[in-house]
């Protein structure tokens, strides 16, 4: 049994015991045993291993891990260094310096942000290298959908941003009326710089300000 060590664990011991997760667990054996799949499956659960439930004050929910080598590390939108900071992160924060003032860092690696409750999640959870989607319909989509079933259960207000058609999608999933839901085009270069303007960000920190919760510190720093 997976351990995270925070207040998710009660949620994956309980998730990981029904039918559909135990499918999906030897699916997994089978994926990373003959191919080449990405995260590597100790970082599987990145995203709440660093954000516990009680500290999540913002989700960032993103479609399935990148699919080159040594990008992925179960964060959504993050890479880990030295990767170059893929195009649709690039216009994630030429929309936050517009927005509040942060720089453009050499770097994407947002770990910074979920430690400061901003839990970065794929709605699927693992990728063949380069197969986007690869892992869609097996199982992870359920799995998320429990989380955010479980944050939306927080009497904490969270700020949910839903980017393009996929994270929109779970919109229907956040019915608390404490919680707030913004969304927007997809940031890929494909959706023709739609995303630019959404002020999501600036908009994040007004809410959680108002309700008495501290900012997130948008800028990551130059490495």
């Amino acid at each position: 049994m997976i351990k995270l060590g925070n207040d998710w664990d009660e949620f994956l011991a309980i998730e990981m015991a029904k039918p559909y997760y135990l499918e999906l667990r030897e699916f997994l054996k089978h994926e990373y045993s003959t191919r080449v799949i990405y995260p590597d499956m100790y970082d599987l659960f990145n995203a709440l291993r660093y954000t516990s439930l009680f500290d999540a004050k913002v989700v960032i929910l993103g479609q399935d891990p990148y699919i080159n080598p040594g990008e992925a590390h179960g964060l959504s939108f993050s890479v880990k260094p030295p990767s170059r900071t893929p195009p649709s992160l690039q216009n994630i924060f030429k929309e936050i310096a517009d927005d509040v003032g942060c720089y453009v860092p050499n770097n994407g690696h947002l770990v910074k942000w979920s430690k400061q409750g901003v839990m970065l999640l794929n709605a699927v959870l693992s990728v063949r290298e380069k197969q986007s989607k690869s892992h869609a319909g097996k199982g992870w989509e359920q799995f998320t959908t429990a989380v955010i079933e479980q944050l939306n259960q927080k009497e904490s207000p969270i700020v949910f941003l839903l980017w393009g058609n996929d994270a929109k999608s779970k919109a229907g999933l956040i019915t608390n009326s404490k919680h707030l839901v913004l969304q927007a085009t997809h940031p890929s270069p494909l959706a023709g710089g739609r995303f630019f303007g959404c002020k999501h960000f600036s908009q994040a920190n007004a809410f959680l300000a108002q309700h008495g919760l501290e900012p997130i510190d948008w800028q990551i720093e130059n490495i």
